[in-house]
């Protein structure tokens, strides 16, 4: 069966982006296990990436499945492209992927306004009355607890109030032994700061040429 324009194009930025060097496996908790030449080498190849890849592409890739949507927030919090914010949201708050939601609470993370605070507040105003679903409750609270110490504001309060959300949350919910919202907090600035880092990649500028990004 022949592939359509799009599907093909799909296929190629797959493997330019996605797969490449099995780029979607590592974008996570794995980062922080690398060290030395490996993690140089993979910020390098990741912010090359991030700045490269067009609007488009990007739109491509998060219409698909978890893979692809998680490698393309991930670029897009890199390279900064705030003008994603809202799609992101949206991808959160539908949760209709596994693994993925994490990659958006980096991004929003690192974008760093009452915008983003303001995206992370309603997800978990849905799902953290859900305690039936583990989802991203404990990305979506350590990107928000982030967003508040860096911005002095106090969004994640009324989740962390004695039996509030967030308490009853982990009270009824599968998960067991919940650790501190402060090391969620700080699990999600470790990957903001590997996407920071990575930001310092960017291509060579040609000249005459205009980049993506911030």
């Amino acid at each position: 069966m022949r592939l359509t324009a799009e599907e093909f194009e799909l296929l190629k930025l797959t493997r330019r982006y996605v797969t490449t060097d099995r780029r979607y496996l590592k974008l996570g908790g794995f980062l922080l296990g690398m060290s030395g030449r490996d993690r140089a080498k993979f910020m390098r190849k990741l912010g090359k990436a991030a700045y490269r890849i067009a609007p488009r592409e990007l739109d491509l890739l998060l219409d698909r499945g978890w893979r692809e949507s998680g490698t393309a927030a991930w670029l897009i919090a890199v390279a900064g492209r705030t003008e994603f914010r809202e799609r992101l949201g949206e991808l959160l708050l539908a949760s209709k992927w596994p693994y993925a939601g994490q990659a958006y609470c980096i991004a929003l993370a690192s974008f760093g306004t009452s915008a983003d605070a303001d995206l992370l507040v309603a997800y978990l105003d849905r799902y953290l009355p859900r305690p039936d679903l583990v989802y991203d409750q404990t990305d979506a609270l350590g990107a928000l607890l982030l967003l508040d110490a860096k911005a002095g504001t106090d969004h994640a309060a009324r989740f962390l109030a004695p039996d509030g959300l967030w308490q009853q949350w982990t009270a009824q919910s599968p998960r067991k032994d919940p650790a501190d919202p402060d090391e969620y907090r700080e699990f999600i600035e470790l990957l903001c700061a590997f996407a920071d880092e990575s930001a310092q990649h960017r291509p060579i500028r040609r000249r005459g040429a205009t980049p993506h990004g911030r």
